[in-house]
């Protein structure tokens, strides 16, 4: 019979081991988790995100899976908020014990997601969608990545294509986070660089049924831009403006890219809106890539590409370091994203794997494009100018 002290000794050790559990890496098979805005402001948005996320996952079980198990995709809500976004990465990294994150969407949903846990989780963090300069300078440790490029870039571009087709003067509305203060600073900068004039520029915080105040401190000018999220803000001030009949031209960032954006809104109205998002040039990887278009998957769905290419790189780094362990996972993902290394495309996972158990390097080009991540886990990227025909977002080309 034990005595007490030895049954005390024993508790102990079986508490230390069941505590030490989330740590443990899976024998075979490997976890990763998705953070992203199921409710909240871009609702709409990401569902399509996600899909690209979940065909990864379809594709590398189907080609024999990764580590000689199971690839598992565990998803959790982070409204596009900081706070609701830590209490996701909290049951994802700790309850779920993921490998990495993809994720999240929305840039304050990112950084509050990535410090609730991650940091102290050593978790890798891709996202596909955080474009805020913000994260550039975010203190990670190496673990928060992005595949699509920075809005310190969308600024510019948008800036490029306004003044081309000359658009002398602007006005600016934008979400007060992260976003809307990055996109719409980069915008202003380079958009009076080129000798654009931005006659007002008015924060707004979100959800708010009435933006009558702010649309009126905007009519300086009648080119108005709109810095927000489609199914959210974006829409009640693209259709309060409109039934002011104070603006002739509109414009969006890639947060306005939905379908969400025209509801309730007469389309006749807003033909010919310009917007811009990240975009991917054409031929080789992103040609393979949007052929896996279905039924179900929009392939060129706003971020859905960069949402494939963060889960790929995720699957691949998993593979490439040996384990689902979380160590080591920000080394082996810079090595299967850049050169040198022989090229793998989109759905190439079964070779893949044979080039990395054979000790040979490889280098992803994704749907995205080049995935080449600078130090800050930044990447290079290209941005395209959309615009609604008939009441839709139709792509026009890549702003040069």
């Amino acid at each position: 019979m034990l005595n007490l002290k030895t049954t005390l000794a024993l508790a102990v050790a079986a508490s230390a081991l069941v505590a030490a559990a989330p740590a443990m890496a899976q024998d075979t098979g490997a976890t990763i988790g998705f953070i992203g805005g199921f409710t909240g402001p871009i609702e709409s948005l990401t569902p399509p995100i996600f899909a690209g996320a979940e065909l990864v996952v379809k594709q590398v079980n189907e080609q024999g899976g990764i580590l000689g198990g199971e690839l598992k995709l565990i998803s959790a809500d982070g409204a596009c908020d900081a706070t609701a976004a830590a209490a996701a990465a909290d049951k994802l990294i700790n309850t779920d014990n993921v490998t990495g994150v993809v994720g999240a969407l929305c840039t304050g949903e990112t950084i509050g997601a990535f410090n609730g846990s991650g940091l102290s989780g050593n978790v890798v963090f891709i996202s596909p969608a955080s474009s805020a300069p913000a994260l550039t300078t975010l203190e990670d440790n190496d673990l928060v990545y992005r595949t699509t490029p920075s809005d310190a870039l969308q600024g510019v571009k948008m800036a490029d294509l306004l003044l081309a087709k000359g658009v002398k003067d602007i006005a600016i509305t934008y979400v007060n986070n992260d976003y809307g203060k990055g996109f719409a600073e980069a915008l202003t900068a380079a958009y009076t660089a080129g000798g654009g004039t931005v006659a007002a520029s008015v924060a707004h915080e979100e959800g708010k049924a009435d933006y009558r105040a702010e649309l009126g401190n905007l009519v300086a000018s009648q080119n108005l831009v709109i810095l927000a999220y489609a199914n959210a803000s974006g829409n009640t001030i693209l259709r309060q403006a409109v039934e002011s009949g104070n603006f002739t031209t509109y414009v969006g960032g890639d947060g306005m890219v939905g379908d969400d954006l025209l509801s309730g809104i007469d389309a006749a109205a807003v033909e010919g809106l310009i917007a811009t998002r990240a975009g991917a040039p054409s031929g080789g990887a992103v040609d393979i890539y949007n052929a896996f278009t279905s039924d179900g998957f929009v392939a060129n769905a706003t971020y859905a590409p960069q949402a494939y290419d963060a889960a790929f790189l995720l699957a691949l780094a998993i593979e490439k370091n040996g384990s689902a362990s979380r160590d080591g996972l920000s080394a082996a993902l810079r090595d299967v994203s850049s050169a040198p290394g022989e090229k793998i495309l989109p759905g190439e996972w079964t070779k893949a794997v044979e080039l990395i158990k054979a000790g040979t390097d490889i280098d992803y080009e994704g749907a995205g494009g080049a995935l080449d991540f600078d130090a800050a886990g930044d990447v290079d990227g290209i941005i395209v100018e959309l615009a609604v025909e008939g009441g839709k977002f139709v792509e026009k080309g890549l702003i040069k």
